[in-house]
């Protein structure tokens, strides 16, 4: 029964995936001013989206946001908590009342040193209440390794990226349980998800059923970061993660996913490029700089597609 129950699965899977719907730009008159934008989250109520903005060689990142006020999104601005130190990838609780963000400041403002990186949060009473100090994760989350891409399904259970302390070779993706008011120690996923290689950028369901996540140049890939999927099992076991195909991922790095389950809309990083798609080449200068200002340009712009679930 248990095997024709997971082959049963694995037949449900193939038919979600090939029901993808090509990904198209996401707010793009916005996402546009800025010279990369990566890892969004969305409020539950779907009217505040926060997002990490960076330069062109990633010297600086900083966590910005908008709201929609009367149907219209707002100018953006920078998250009270961001601005000073390279912030990356914002994660909202399911009542949107704490983040959660990869920063490398110090554990002491004091200090005004550098480190790692860890994962942090900023908690805040209501939707319109401002946001608390930044509050380091702390072990057995956080160690002297870096930690990255948290993501928090709804019984509390934490999934991150570390680069050491136990990978299967490179990044991977771990997992630590919330039980008896704590977390447990952390563990790298199985090989259904993991390899020698990098895995990263993990977004875990709210109910667990299903994990997505970025792995990079594998042999059915598209040839940089591909955004995979794996299913969690009766039994707890994760199926072997399938690559969400050319609908969704390209030949440039995908990454960074977030799914809203109210809509099933996926959304994503990509680094994917239209700059001269049809080699024809440029008659002018103009016409060449119009083209750098697509929005498939190259450089990290994000992404949305519908999940049929």
């Amino acid at each position: 029964m248990k095997t024709f129950c997971t082959t049963l699965l694995l037949l449900l899977n193939s038919v979600i995936l090939a029901q993808g719907n090509k990904a198209e730009p996401f707010l793009p008159d916005i996402f546009s001013r800025f010279p990369n934008v990566r890892d969004i989250a969305i409020s539950p109520e779907g009217d505040e989206i926060y997002f990490s903005v960076q330069s062109y060689q990633d010297e600086v990142s900083i966590i910005a946001y908008i709201k929609k006020i009367n149907d219209a999104w707002s100018n953006p601005a920078i998250a009270s908590f961001s601005g000073k130190y390279f912030d990356i990838e914002p994660f909202l609780s399911s009542n949107g009342q704490r983040l959660y963000f990869s920063s490398n400041r110090p554990i002491n403002e004091s200090e005004n040193k550098q480190k790692d990186f860890d994962i942090w949060y900023v908690q805040r009473e209501n939707k319109n209440a401002e946001w608390s100090s930044p509050v380091n994760v702390g072990p057995p989350i956080n160690s002297e390794e870096n930690e990255f891409y948290p993501s928090i399904a709804n019984n509390n259970n934490f999934y991150f990226t570390c680069d050491e302390r136990g990978t299967k070779g490179k990044d991977d993706i771990f997992f630590s349980q919330w039980e008896n008011g704590k977390y447990s120690e952390p563990i790298s996923l199985s090989d259904s998800i993991n390899s020698e290689g990098y895995e990263f950028n993990a977004f875990i369901a709210p109910d667990e059923s299903y994990i997505i996540f970025t792995a990079y140049q594998r042999e059915d890939g598209f040839g940089s970061g591909d955004l995979y999927i794996s299913y969690k099992t009766s039994d707890g076991e994760w199926t072997k993660a399938k690559n969400l195909g050319a609908e969704v991922n390209s030949s440039k790095m995908d990454y960074c996913p977030f799914v809203d389950s109210k809509t099933n809309t996926l959304y994503f990083t990509s680094k994917r490029s239209e700059v001269n798609n049809l080699n024809t080449g440029y008659s002018s200068l103009p016409e060449f700089l119009n083209d750098m200002k697509k929005y498939e340009n190259g450089l990290s712009r994000i992404y949305k597609t519908t999940l049929n679930k």
